[in-house]
Protein backbone atom coordinates (compact mmCIF):
# COMPACT_ATOMS: atom_id res chain seq x y z
CA UNK A 1 0.00 0.00 0.00
CA UNK A 2 3.09 2.22 -0.98
CA UNK A 3 2.64 6.07 -1.51
CA UNK A 4 4.97 7.84 -3.17
CA UNK A 5 6.72 11.46 -2.94
CA UNK A 6 8.38 13.38 -4.89
CA UNK A 7 9.67 17.10 -5.05
CA UNK A 8 9.45 18.80 -8.04
CA UNK A 9 9.83 21.99 -9.69
CA UNK A 10 6.90 23.95 -11.72
CA UNK A 11 8.34 26.24 -14.15
CA UNK A 12 6.01 29.95 -14.67
CA UNK A 13 7.72 32.76 -15.79
CA UNK A 14 10.77 32.09 -16.63
CA UNK A 15 11.45 31.00 -13.11
CA UNK A 16 9.98 28.16 -10.90
CA UNK A 17 7.95 27.06 -7.87
CA UNK A 18 8.96 24.27 -5.70
CA UNK A 19 5.86 21.46 -5.15
CA UNK A 20 5.74 18.15 -3.62
CA UNK A 21 3.81 14.98 -5.27
CA UNK A 22 2.12 12.12 -3.17
CA UNK A 23 0.55 9.42 -5.24
CA UNK A 24 -0.10 6.04 -5.36
CA UNK A 25 2.57 3.52 -6.52
CA UNK A 26 1.77 1.04 -9.63
CA UNK A 27 1.02 -1.47 -6.25
CA UNK A 28 -2.47 -1.78 -5.26
CA UNK A 29 -4.17 -3.82 -2.53
CA UNK A 30 -5.23 -7.74 -3.68
CA UNK A 31 -8.39 -9.05 -2.51
CA UNK A 32 -8.90 -12.96 -2.51
CA UNK A 33 -12.57 -14.39 -2.33
CA UNK A 34 -13.35 -17.55 -1.01
CA UNK A 35 -16.76 -19.14 -1.91
CA UNK A 36 -18.08 -21.77 0.20
CA UNK A 37 -19.29 -25.58 -0.18
CA UNK A 38 -21.30 -26.11 -3.28
CA UNK A 39 -20.78 -22.68 -4.22
CA UNK A 40 -19.05 -21.02 -6.89
CA UNK A 41 -16.98 -17.91 -8.05
CA UNK A 42 -19.70 -16.75 -9.88
CA UNK A 43 -21.53 -15.75 -6.61
CA UNK A 44 -18.29 -13.47 -5.70
CA UNK A 45 -18.21 -11.54 -8.81
CA UNK A 46 -20.74 -8.67 -8.32
CA UNK A 47 -18.51 -7.97 -4.97
CA UNK A 48 -15.60 -8.26 -6.78
CA UNK A 49 -16.56 -5.84 -9.36
CA UNK A 50 -17.20 -2.95 -6.94
CA UNK A 51 -14.34 -3.94 -4.57
CA UNK A 52 -12.20 -3.48 -7.58
CA UNK A 53 -13.78 0.15 -7.88
CA UNK A 54 -11.70 0.86 -4.59
CA UNK A 55 -8.40 0.46 -6.94
CA UNK A 56 -7.86 -2.86 -5.75
CA UNK A 57 -7.10 -5.91 -8.16
CA UNK A 58 -9.58 -9.01 -7.09
CA UNK A 59 -9.42 -12.65 -7.49
CA UNK A 60 -12.30 -15.26 -8.12
CA UNK A 61 -11.73 -18.60 -8.50
CA UNK A 62 -13.58 -22.23 -7.92
CA UNK A 63 -12.18 -24.30 -5.53
CA UNK A 64 -11.61 -28.48 -6.71
CA UNK A 65 -15.11 -30.44 -6.63
CA UNK A 66 -17.06 -27.47 -7.97
CA UNK A 67 -17.70 -26.31 -11.57
CA UNK A 68 -15.84 -27.42 -14.16
CA UNK A 69 -13.65 -29.77 -11.30
CA UNK A 70 -17.57 -30.71 -10.11
CA UNK A 71 -16.27 -34.90 -10.67
CA UNK A 72 -14.23 -34.55 -7.77
CA UNK A 73 -17.46 -33.79 -5.22
CA UNK A 74 -17.14 -36.62 -3.81
CA UNK A 75 -13.46 -37.11 -3.31
CA UNK A 76 -11.80 -34.04 -2.58
CA UNK A 77 -10.46 -32.96 0.91
CA UNK A 78 -9.99 -29.99 2.99
CA UNK A 79 -6.06 -30.49 2.66
CA UNK A 80 -6.70 -30.73 -1.82
CA UNK A 81 -9.05 -27.46 -1.06
CA UNK A 82 -6.53 -25.67 0.83
CA UNK A 83 -4.00 -26.25 -1.31
CA UNK A 84 -6.18 -24.54 -3.98
CA UNK A 85 -6.78 -21.53 -1.71
CA UNK A 86 -2.69 -21.62 -1.29
CA UNK A 87 -2.34 -21.43 -4.77
CA UNK A 88 -4.85 -19.16 -5.53
CA UNK A 89 -3.27 -16.93 -3.29
CA UNK A 90 0.12 -17.15 -4.22
CA UNK A 91 -0.65 -16.23 -7.58
CA UNK A 92 -2.58 -13.01 -6.49
CA UNK A 93 0.40 -11.96 -4.50
CA UNK A 94 2.78 -12.64 -7.40
CA UNK A 95 1.08 -10.17 -9.85
CA UNK A 96 3.72 -7.44 -10.86
CA UNK A 97 0.77 -4.78 -10.31
CA UNK A 98 -0.05 -6.45 -6.43
CA UNK A 99 1.04 -5.14 -3.24
CA UNK A 100 2.06 -8.57 -0.86
CA UNK A 101 2.18 -6.75 1.92
CA UNK A 102 -1.68 -5.85 1.52
CA UNK A 103 -3.98 -8.92 0.75
CA UNK A 104 -7.25 -9.26 1.84
CA UNK A 105 -9.09 -12.62 2.20
CA UNK A 106 -13.04 -12.83 2.02
CA UNK A 107 -14.18 -16.68 2.98
CA UNK A 108 -17.73 -17.36 3.27
CA UNK A 109 -18.85 -20.62 5.14
CA UNK A 110 -16.55 -23.50 4.04
CA UNK A 111 -14.62 -20.97 2.50
CA UNK A 112 -14.25 -18.81 5.47
CA UNK A 113 -12.85 -21.91 7.36
CA UNK A 114 -10.14 -22.68 5.07
CA UNK A 115 -9.21 -18.76 4.87
CA UNK A 116 -9.19 -18.90 8.48
CA UNK A 117 -6.50 -21.54 8.51
CA UNK A 118 -4.71 -19.77 5.61
CA UNK A 119 -3.61 -17.10 7.83
CA UNK A 120 -1.40 -19.38 9.45
CA UNK A 121 0.17 -19.95 6.29
CA UNK A 122 0.62 -16.76 4.26
CA UNK A 123 0.62 -13.37 4.84
CA UNK A 124 -2.78 -11.92 4.83
CA UNK A 125 -3.97 -8.54 6.15
CA UNK A 126 -7.69 -8.14 6.18
CA UNK A 127 -9.58 -10.69 6.77
CA UNK A 128 -13.67 -11.42 6.02
CA UNK A 129 -15.40 -14.32 7.25
CA UNK A 130 -19.09 -14.75 6.07
CA UNK A 131 -20.47 -17.02 8.42
CA UNK A 132 -17.95 -19.54 9.10
CA UNK A 133 -17.75 -23.41 9.59
CA UNK A 134 -16.26 -25.23 11.43
CA UNK A 135 -15.00 -28.54 11.53
CA UNK A 136 -13.08 -30.76 13.81
CA UNK A 137 -9.95 -31.62 13.20
CA UNK A 138 -10.07 -35.34 12.66
CA UNK A 139 -10.50 -37.00 9.40
CA UNK A 140 -8.62 -33.93 7.39
CA UNK A 141 -7.59 -36.43 4.92
CA UNK A 142 -11.55 -37.39 4.51
CA UNK A 143 -12.96 -36.74 1.48
CA UNK A 144 -15.06 -33.67 3.27
CA UNK A 145 -18.33 -35.57 1.73
CA UNK A 146 -18.00 -37.62 4.83
CA UNK A 147 -17.93 -34.88 7.95
CA UNK A 148 -21.44 -34.43 7.10
CA UNK A 149 -21.92 -37.94 7.22
CA UNK A 150 -20.04 -39.61 9.75
CA UNK A 151 -20.00 -37.20 12.12
CA UNK A 152 -22.19 -35.32 14.57
CA UNK A 153 -21.02 -32.15 13.06
CA UNK A 154 -24.05 -30.47 13.98
CA UNK A 155 -23.38 -31.31 17.75
CA UNK A 156 -19.85 -30.15 17.21
CA UNK A 157 -21.20 -26.68 15.70
CA UNK A 158 -23.41 -25.99 18.48
CA UNK A 159 -20.73 -26.49 21.32
CA UNK A 160 -18.35 -24.41 22.73
CA UNK A 161 -15.09 -24.78 21.62
CA UNK A 162 -11.92 -23.53 22.69
CA UNK A 163 -9.18 -21.82 20.04
CA UNK A 164 -6.47 -24.28 21.36
CA UNK A 165 -8.89 -27.15 20.24
CA UNK A 166 -9.33 -26.10 16.36
CA UNK A 167 -7.14 -25.35 13.97
CA UNK A 168 -9.17 -22.86 12.42
CA UNK A 169 -9.72 -21.02 15.88
CA UNK A 170 -5.57 -21.55 16.57
CA UNK A 171 -5.06 -19.81 13.45
CA UNK A 172 -7.31 -16.94 14.04
CA UNK A 173 -5.39 -16.82 17.76
CA UNK A 174 -2.44 -15.99 15.97
CA UNK A 175 -3.50 -13.21 13.49
CA UNK A 176 -2.72 -9.66 13.93
CA UNK A 177 -4.35 -7.90 10.96
CA UNK A 178 -8.06 -6.46 10.58
CA UNK A 179 -10.68 -9.21 10.88
CA UNK A 180 -14.68 -9.07 10.23
CA UNK A 181 -16.87 -11.81 11.08
CA UNK A 182 -20.28 -10.97 9.64
CA UNK A 183 -23.33 -13.50 11.21
CA UNK A 184 -26.95 -14.50 9.62
CA UNK A 185 -29.66 -14.09 11.88
CA UNK A 186 -31.59 -16.73 10.85
CA UNK A 187 -28.68 -19.10 9.92
CA UNK A 188 -29.80 -22.28 9.64
CA UNK A 189 -26.37 -24.29 9.06
CA UNK A 190 -23.67 -22.34 10.85
CA UNK A 191 -25.09 -22.02 14.78
CA UNK A 192 -24.64 -18.94 16.56
CA UNK A 193 -22.07 -20.91 18.94
CA UNK A 194 -19.72 -21.20 15.81
CA UNK A 195 -19.38 -17.52 15.38
CA UNK A 196 -18.86 -17.16 19.16
CA UNK A 197 -15.97 -19.88 18.95
CA UNK A 198 -14.39 -17.62 15.99
CA UNK A 199 -14.90 -14.02 18.01
CA UNK A 200 -13.65 -15.57 21.36
CA UNK A 201 -10.65 -16.89 19.16
CA UNK A 202 -9.41 -13.65 17.94
CA UNK A 203 -6.97 -13.08 20.90
CA UNK A 204 -4.66 -10.12 19.16
CA UNK A 205 -6.28 -8.48 15.82
CA UNK A 206 -5.55 -5.05 15.18
CA UNK A 207 -9.41 -4.48 15.05
CA UNK A 208 -12.36 -7.11 15.07
CA UNK A 209 -15.61 -5.96 13.82
CA UNK A 210 -18.75 -7.93 14.24
CA UNK A 211 -21.74 -7.46 12.00
CA UNK A 212 -25.17 -9.40 12.27
CA UNK A 213 -27.40 -9.79 8.83
CA UNK A 214 -31.17 -9.34 9.83
CA UNK A 215 -33.48 -11.78 9.33
CA UNK A 216 -30.74 -13.30 6.95
CA UNK A 217 -30.61 -17.08 6.65
CA UNK A 218 -27.28 -19.03 5.57
CA UNK A 219 -27.49 -19.05 1.71
CA UNK A 220 -28.67 -15.13 1.79
CA UNK A 221 -31.39 -16.02 -0.61
CA UNK A 222 -33.56 -12.52 -0.77
CA UNK A 223 -31.97 -9.58 -2.65
CA UNK A 224 -32.57 -7.67 0.74
CA UNK A 225 -29.93 -10.08 2.44
CA UNK A 226 -27.42 -10.03 -0.47
CA UNK A 227 -27.41 -6.04 -0.54
CA UNK A 228 -26.86 -6.12 3.51
CA UNK A 229 -23.88 -7.87 3.20
CA UNK A 230 -22.62 -6.33 0.16
CA UNK A 231 -22.93 -2.85 1.97
CA UNK A 232 -21.55 -4.08 5.28
CA UNK A 233 -18.52 -5.90 2.79
CA UNK A 234 -17.92 -2.90 0.62
CA UNK A 235 -17.94 -0.30 3.78
CA UNK A 236 -15.11 -2.19 5.64
CA UNK A 237 -12.69 -2.76 2.88
CA UNK A 238 -13.51 0.84 1.82
CA UNK A 239 -12.18 1.97 5.70
CA UNK A 240 -9.77 -0.58 5.66
CA UNK A 241 -7.93 0.19 1.81
CA UNK A 242 -8.56 4.20 1.71
CA UNK A 243 -7.22 3.82 5.89
CA UNK A 244 -4.04 2.38 4.98
CA UNK A 245 -3.90 4.68 2.26
CA UNK A 246 -4.13 7.58 4.22
CA UNK A 247 -2.25 6.06 6.93
CA UNK A 248 1.12 5.74 4.21
CA UNK A 249 0.50 9.04 3.30
CA UNK A 250 1.17 10.57 6.48
CA UNK A 251 4.32 8.16 7.16
CA UNK A 252 5.78 9.61 4.02
CA UNK A 253 4.78 13.30 5.08
CA UNK A 254 6.55 12.60 8.38
CA UNK A 255 9.74 10.95 6.65
CA UNK A 256 9.97 13.94 4.05
CA UNK A 257 9.87 16.57 7.21
CA UNK A 258 12.22 14.23 9.27
CA UNK A 259 14.72 14.46 6.69
CA UNK A 260 14.00 18.28 5.27
CA UNK A 261 12.21 20.58 8.13
CA UNK A 262 10.11 23.04 7.20
CA UNK A 263 11.52 26.94 8.08
CA UNK A 264 9.50 28.47 10.25
CA UNK A 265 5.96 30.10 8.86
CA UNK A 266 5.87 33.94 8.97
CA UNK A 267 3.34 36.19 9.93
CA UNK A 268 1.62 38.06 7.22
CA UNK A 269 -1.41 40.31 6.43
CA UNK A 270 -3.36 37.30 4.95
Amino acid sequence: MSIRLDTIEIPVDGQHVEGTVLSPTTHFPGVLFVHGWGGCQEHDLSRAREVAGLGAVCLTFDLRGHEQNARQWETVNRAQNLADLCAAYDWLAAEPNVDASAIAVVGISYGGYLASILTAMRKVRWLVLRSPALYQDEGWELPKRQLHEETDLGAYRRSRIKWRDNRALRAAAEFTGDTLIVEAEKDEVIPAQVIQNYVAAFRQPQSLTSRKLAGADHGLSEKNFQSDYNAVLLKWLTEMIVGARAGDAASQVERHRQSTPPPPERGGQG
